[in-house]
């Protein structure tokens, strides 16, 4: 489907909406649509959690249309294909797409004029200086205000700091329509939970919170969410759903932050961390998670900040949180520092050696490599003037290194073989037979800790992981 086609097909569509109401009425209104999904849903992004959203409410019987300023997306999008890998997703696309319940288009006033609910999904990235760069969600609010009229429903799934619903999103909503937040339209956020891999099944099944300006925001909203997920939906005020969301993946990275530096004080006690932490999580209050050579992803490494934004100043300022972002920023460097140790043990100079760098998706089975550690590990080992090869079976990326297509290809007259990324296929590498394609005196870091490290000593690897024993006991 042209995007262009669609965009007249839309305004043949556009009505006027009904000037004067009582707040009870439209408060009503859009409820009754909601109910019977009559109401026109427009999703401002359409990036993972975006498209994602839009064609699930498409999915459930909504009429949805998309927005993006990028014409590939549309282009993508409105052929029923999908710019993304993602477990299932291109399906529901294309009988969204062929079924007329989704759209898409590029002009955001046009699309809020006719839409009862505006879902706002754009990117909140950080700047160089780690402060959150608001100026998309500023611009999509600016846009939808133009169409706003009253009784409608606008919703931010986009991760934000603390308060930017209220004192930002509400504001300007507020001066370009005229209208009041809360009296003349209703305004939520409802923060994306998704996992890369498993996203249509964590959309429809995981618990969601809502959390409204007000009791009528929130309550019109939960009667939104209620028609397009079967987990349990959990309501609240906007700031404190927007504090959970980031505390989350806040919490989850000061403490892989805890297991890096536990895995830097084993390495230094000679002791291997992963028995540590198998020992101590046996207790039953205790789940240290695991280390590794650093953390990636479009949230570990951005939320903490938002979080920390709207109150580090004056007389506050993090004493934990930025600084376990630091520590986890800290480990592709330590990584690398274990790849010129194990080389040094091996009789080898980094600078002449071929070292093969496993894995440039942030994570296991995903081809997505934001914020990926692998880049820094990468990028920093060619600056040693190594030769530096890559493999990754989902991710096309290579950060400037070459890239092989297959792993013997990679791993073939190697002198180290570095684990960055946790896909099943480096979990059950056949050691052995790598062994005899790799250089005499081979050396392993297993910056994922997936390889079994006494397997790979016996087999004469010279092996050294994040938080290992530097020694075979």
């Amino acid at each position: 489907m042209d995007p262009q086609i669609t965009l007249f097909k839309y305004i043949r569509k556009l009505k006027i909406p009904q000037k004067s109401k009582k707040e009870t009425t439209v408060q009503e209104e859009i409820v009754e649509k909601i109910e019977q999904k009559r109401a026109e849903i427009t999703v401002v992004g359409l990036g993972r959690v975006g498209l994602l959203t839009a064609v699930m409410f498409a999915h459930s019987g909504f009429q949805v249309l998309g927005v993006d300023i990028k014409p590939e997306i549309l282009k993508t999008v409105s052929s029923g294909n999908s710019p993304f890998k993602e477990a299932g997703i291109e399906q529901l696309i294309k009988k969204v797409v062929n079924n007329e319940k989704l759209e898409v288009i590029d002009d955001v006033p046009l699309a809020a004029k006719n839409a009862d609910i505006g879902i706002i999904c754009v990117q909140t990235p950080l700047t160089n200086d780690k402060t959150p760069n608001l100026s998309y969600i500023k611009k999509a609010c600016e846009d939808l205000g133009q169409g706003l009229s009253k009784g409608k429903l606008v919703v931010v799934e986009s991760t934000v700091p603390p308060r930017t619903t209220k004192e930002l999103v509400a504001r300007i909503l507020e001066k370009r329509s005229g209208l009041k937040c809360g009296r003349d339209f209703w305004l939520a956020h409802c923060p994306e939970r998704i996992w890369i891999g498993k996203a249509i099944e964590e959309f429809s099944q995981s618990p969601r919170i809502v959390g409204g300006y007000n009791p009528k925001s929130t309550e019109v909203a939960l009667k939104l969410y209620e028609k397009v997920t079967h987990g349990q939906i959990l309501t609240s005020d906007c700031t404190s759903a927007e504090v959970a969301k980031v505390a989350e993946n806040t919490f989850r990275d000061v403490n892989i932050a805890f297991a890096n530096e536990l895995a830097l004080i084993c390495e230094r006690l000679n002791v291997d961390v992963m028995d540590v932490i198998q020992l101590a999580n046996t207790h039953p209050r205790v789940a240290i998670h695991k280390p590794g050579c650093g953390v990636g992803g479009p949230c570990l490494a951005k939320d903490p900040y938002l979080l920390i934004h709207s109150v580090d100043k004056g007389d506050f300022r993090s004493k934990l949180i930025e600084t376990s972002r630091k520590l986890n920023d800290s480990m592709p460097e330590h990584t690398v520092e274990l790849v010129a140790d194990g080389l040094k043990k091996a009789g080898k100079d980094i600078k002449t050696s071929r070292i093969v760098v496993l894995g440039t998706a942030y994570r296991g089975e995903t081809s997505d490599c934001t914020n990926t550690p692998s880049e820094k590990i990468v990028r920093a080992l060619m600056q040693t003037g190594a030769e530096v090869v890559v493999y990754d079976p989902y991710c096309d990326e290579s950060f400037g290194a070459r890239r092989a297509e297959e792993l013997t290809h990679a791993v073939a007259e190697a002198d180290c073989l570095v684990t960055a990324t946790d896909h099943l296929a480096f979990k059950t590498l056949q050691l052995e037979e790598i062994k005899l394609l790799m250089n005499k005196v081979p050396v392993i870091v297993d910056g994922r800790r997936i390889v079994d490290y006494n397997e790979a000593r016996n087999l004469g690897f010279i092996y050294l992981g994040v938080g290992s024993a530097r020694t075979q006991k």
